[in-house]
């Protein structure tokens, strides 16, 4: 094992930027030890090698929507410097770190297993500085101004006691995610599918609130405001300032929160409130929130023009430098299904004929329609069992058992179809500068025997 990791460590991550060494899944089917599984593939002619001689020439596919064994992709790549896990307290320590300054890590799928997902294997996104925590949080104070009838200050204290809390179970997702499958690369952080989790978030409906402030005729757009420091250090610059439109923040699922899985919200995660806006990138949920303006048209704050969370209305040329005025607000995420157990690269015993699969699946402001797998690259589908949502925006679980015919090298492919219709492509499509949309399916490859 030390001599294979060595090797390993030398295998390069895809073209996306970021390097990812071979890694253990937690949970394996049953009875299964694993081979050697890369979260993105093994890429360099060193760790091609290796592979052979240690698999007999099976490799895991790399599941960042190139239709391709990465090995074969990228023969001639540098050795890397290897991956970078978190260390962070409360969070598992199986988590990618994608960025240090400011902090980004995220979830490996085999570990989005659960139907809830545990605040300590919730992925990380932030923009600027973490603050420090609060000392006491029921008195951060969070203003209401702009277009209303009368400004609004109002203390988490206040929160609490004024306004009957309740707790929904619902996705919030990095805007981003799955931005590693684009060709060429995007800018920004190399997510694959791990920029996504499902917590029971407590609080109260934005809207209850906007109501007690009174909203204007002429209010048409929220901004949000924060309490983390800009990465130069500079207190008058706003970290991001997302904002949604007034439909948007009326929607009862739109929330306040002070709370995640029980337990008073991290301050990793925005603690001790913060804005969930479900369906629509992560981004609009506003962590650290201290202000929202209402706006009589739409935002333009840090991280609302431009290209930031932005999808090109006219196709665009792969690479190509891009028009601002061809872009339009990402608003609802595209459907997205994953494959959490068994994880990519999964040894599964010899003889084994039935292979149990578990994922989990969403699709922005709308459902899923229905989940389908397959073992041939896609000549054909079998059908999952698909799970109803706790409640809105919440995501939606599946099941299938899969027959194998013999021992060997499988590949499993999962997409998921919404409730208008539009299902997973095999590729991220629709390239744009800062890689937002790419839904393509996921895909892992396992060895039997």
């Amino acid at each position: 094992n030390g001599s294979a990791g060595a090797t390993l460590a030398k295998s390069r991550d895809s073209t996306k930027g970021r390097n990812v060494m071979a890694q253990q899944a937690d949970d394996a089917v049953e009875g299964g030890s694993h081979f050697i599984t890369s979260r993105r593939g093994f890429l360099g002619s060193t760790g091609l090698a290796a592979m052979g001689a240690i698999i007999g020439g099976v490799m895991p596919l790399s599941p960042d929507g190139g239709g391709i064994p990465a090995a074969h992709a990228q023969a001639a790549a540098p050795a890397p410097k290897g991956p970078q896990y978190l260390k962070f307290p409360g969070k598992n320590d199986k988590l990618v770190v994608l960025g240090e300054k400011p902090l980004v890590a995220e979830t490996p799928e085999s570990l989005l297993d659960d139907d809830t997902t545990p605040i300590e294997k919730f992925y990380i996104r932030n923009n600027g500085l973490i603050p420090e925590e609060a000392k006491n949080p029921d008195a951060w104070k969070i203003t209401i101004d702009g277009e209303v009838d009368k400004k609004l200050e109002i203390t988490l204290g206040e929160l609490k006691s004024k306004y009957k809390a309740v707790t929904r179970r619902m996705v919030l997702e990095c805007g981003g995610n799955g931005r590693a499958a684009f060709s060429p690369p995007a800018r920004g952080n190399q997510w694959t599918n791990g920029g996504a989790g499902c917590a029971e978030w407590t609080g109260v409906p934005l809207a209850e609130v906007l109501k007690a402030a009174g909203l204007k005729k002429t209010a048409k757009y929220t901004a949000h405001y924060a309490a983390d420091l800009h990465l130069s250090g500079d207190a008058n610059k706003p970290t991001l300032s997302r904002g949604v439109r007034i439909e948007k923040a009326l929607d009862p699922h739109t929330m306040i929160v002070w709370a995640m899985n029980g337990q008073p919200l991290p301050n990793i995660h925005g603690g001790p409130v913060r804005l969930i806006v479900p369906g629509w990138a992560g981004s609009a949920s506003q962590k650290w929130l201290t202000k929202i303006t209402i706006r009589d048209k739409e935002h333009d704050g840090p991280g609302m023009t431009e290209f930031s969370y932005r999808t090109a209305i006219k196709p665009m040329i792969p690479g190509d430098k891009g028009d601002p005025k061809n872009m339009r607000i990402l608003e609802s995420m595209p459907v997205r299904s994953i494959i959490t157990n068994p994880a990519n690269g999964a040894k599964i015993a010899a003889g084994t004929r039935e292979l149990k699969l578990r994922g989990a699946s969403w699709a922005g402001d709308l459902t899923v329609k229905q989940v389908d797998v397959s073992t041939d690259f896609g000549a054909s589908w079998q059908r999952a069992n698909l799970e109803k949502p706790k409640n809105k925006y919440d995501w939606q679980r599946w099941t299938a058992t899969l027959k194998l015919p013999t021992d060997g090298y499988f590949e499993i492919w999962a997409r998921a179809t919404d409730s208008k219709g539009a299902m997973q492509p095999h590729l991220a499509g629709f390239w744009n500068p800062q890689g937002y949309g790419g839904n393509a399916m996921h895909r892992i490859a396992v060895l039997v025997g």
